[in-house]
């Protein structure tokens, strides 16, 4: 076998390793899926106003010389 066809076996061995992961998902068990605790991010509105917070009080990081103290008013 040459480089490409090892490649091309690599490359279908990955992929069908990677498509046997896909599980069809039955309708009562979409609720367990559901729950906060599964989500990637529990606290998407906490965690976007602590981001909100921090960018403007740290807005004048940046070496300008312009004034502000980055109190977070709008």
């Amino acid at each position: 076998m040459n480089k490409r066809e090892q490649a091309l076996s690599l490359l279908l061995l990955v992929l069908s390793v990677c498509a046997s992961g896909c599980a069809p998902v039955a309708a009562w068990e979409r609720g367990n899926l559901a729950k906060p605790q599964m989500a990637l991010d529990p606290y998407p509105m906490l965690n976007e106003m602590r981001g909100h917070n921090y960018s403007s009080r740290e807005a004048v990081a940046g070496g300008s010389s312009s004034g502000g103290g980055g109190c977070g008013c709008y």
